[in-house]
């Protein structure tokens, strides 16, 4: 019969094991649109050439922005993994909403300028974070814990940054361009809904089952590896371009 020692030398295989199999399936992924939040051509064209108020079509930009930025999507699985009661989810997706919200619209609308690969490379610590928040990380290494709504509400700042730097890319006019954000910001916040709405339903049905504490452990590292990785491309690139 196995002795401990090697039930937990499994466990901690099984988890360097699949953390490596979601980076390889992860940068496969990253390497078609090669960094989160790629601008396809006809998004590209349209914002580079539109002119006066684009109510609509800002929205839709703003929901498929959201729904296929990943890094933003894994901190939101990082932020609501342990949350158990509707209120807690809508309280932290709240801070996040209003974090990133005040910093979209004051970027573009003052015309901030950060760095964006040193911004995307805070929203991939953002991602490390919660991951290793989720771990009892803090706990168990500095026997404190930091405030977990502070630590979205900020994050959720960094996010709007970048964000902002998207859109600061295509030097949008200033003709419409306080209605444009507002309908971009709108379809952040309902792709965000729409991203959430699935997100939880998965996560729910799966605390259902008894692998849901089996592999928290596993997906929370899963969740800090990817983190890691993409601050490491950010970094690359902020280092060779």
């Amino acid at each position: 019969m196995p002795n401990n020692l090697t039930i937990n030398t499994l466990s901690v295989k099984s988890v360097i094991k699949y953390s490596l199999y979601l980076l390889i399936v992860t940068f496969a992924l990253i390497s078609v649109d090669v960094l989160a939040h790629g601008v396809d051509d006809k998004t590209r064209a349209f914002l580079e050439q539109n002119t006066g108020i684009q109510f609509i079509p800002f929205l839709y930009i703003g929901a498929k922005h959201m729904i296929t930025g990943y890094d933003h999507l894994l901190f939101l699985v990082g932020v609501i993994f342990f949350l158990y009661h509707s209120r807690d989810v809508l309280l932290y997706v709240t801070m996040f909403t209003i974090g990133h919200s005040v910093t979209l619209l004051f970027g573009v609308l003052s015309d901030i300028q950060v760095n964006v690969y040193l911004i995307d490379t805070i929203i991939g610590f953002s991602v490390v974070y919660k991951g290793f928040d989720n771990l009892g990380g803090f706990k168990r290494c500095f026997n404190r814990q930091p405030n977990t709504q502070w630590a979205v509400l900020i994050f959720g700042l960094f996010h709007g940054f970048g964000l902002a730097t998207k859109l600061q890319e295509f030097q949008l006019p200033e003709d419409g361009l306080i209605t444009n954000l507002i309908a971009f910001n709108l379809g952040v916040e309902l792709g965000q809904f729409a991203a959430l709405a699935v997100i939880l339903i998965v996560i729910n049905a799966w605390r259902k089952l008894p692998s849901f504490q089996r592999f928290s452990t596993l997906t929370n590292t899963a969740l800090m590896s990817v983190g890691v990785m993409l601050m490491g491309l950010q970094l690359t690139g902020y280092f060779t371009i």
